[in-house]
């Protein structure tokens, strides 16, 4: 996809721009990952990872980046040994998790309304 976007779109001064929009909106489809704490879930199959397929899964970034990462880190840490437990109940943990869910969806959603308005933009100049 990458190749034939680039070949589709030439050398132009917009070519980058329009083919950054368009692979946005091909990958839109794709459903969004959702932050949980796996303490409130009694089912571990929601656990899974499906592109991966592995049972069990976690992701995080740089703890400076996110909150939601400075969790993880945390936890990770906390199950490894390496520190104290996180004095939060689990019912706590999944509000964050929800607060971080609500904050990462209203972000995709500018950015998707973004690329909207600069395709359409586009498209209206363009023959």
């Amino acid at each position: 996809l990458q190749k034939s976007l680039s070949e589709t779109f030439g050398a132009d001064k917009y070519s980058r721009a329009r083919k950054e929009v368009l692979t946005y909106m091909f990958s839109r489809p794709m459903q969004m990952a959702l932050y949980f704490c796996t303490g409130i879930l009694d089912d571990e199959t929601l656990f899974h990872h499906y592109a991966l397929n592995v049972p069990f899964y976690t992701h995080f970034t740089s703890p400076i980046r996110r909150y939601a990462d400075i969790i993880v880190h945390r936890l990770l840490s906390a199950s490894l040994g390496a520190r104290s437990p996180i004095k939060m109940e689990k019912e706590a943990i999944q509000k964050q998790a929800d607060h971080c869910n609500d904050r990462k969806m209203a972000s995709k959603r500018v950015q998707e309304l973004s690329a909207d308005l600069f395709f359409s933009i586009f498209v209206r100049v363009r023959p």
